[in-house]
């Protein structure tokens, strides 16, 4: 079974319940069959969203970790590998979170799962695929 790493913003919008959320996306994030990850690099960008006022969870980063990771999600590490990746990959998209869940995501034969219709351009997985 194919497993999905799923970009941070995916993640914000189905913990808050965010309309934004494609229903095929939820359906897929809801399945218990589904083989889901989260890279701790999401951690990582919600503790900056949380530090700059963008984002808001009660417990902060910690906690976002606790409940992605209570849901059925695997936690992955950053890995010298996918560092290694990010290095080769164009210049599509310039934001390192993006960057290293990509890179991430190619390491392990995931899809990556994300709205961000730029990183498309990796021929990763899009808002808008077929579940």
């Amino acid at each position: 079974m194919k497993g999905y790493l799923y970009d941070t913003n995916i993640l914000i919008w189905f913990l808050s319940g965010d309309s934004r959320l494609s229903k095929p996306i939820k359906k897929t994030i809801e399945d218990p069959l589904t083989k889901k990850y989260v890279s701790i690099a999401s951690a990582w960008e919600i503790a900056i969203k949380i530090s700059l006022g963008k984002f808001f969870i009660d417990g902060g980063a910690g906690a976002f970790w606790r409940i992605i990771t209570e849901g059925g999600f695997e936690g992955l590490p950053v890995t010298i590998e996918a560092v290694k990746i990010v290095q080769k990959l164009p210049f599509h998209h310039k934001d390192p979170f993006d960057r290293i869940l990509i890179a991430t995501a190619m390491t392990r034969g995931l899809d990556f799962v994300t709205a961000d219709k730029t990183l498309k351009k990796y021929f990763l997985i899009g808002e808008n695929h077929d579940q």
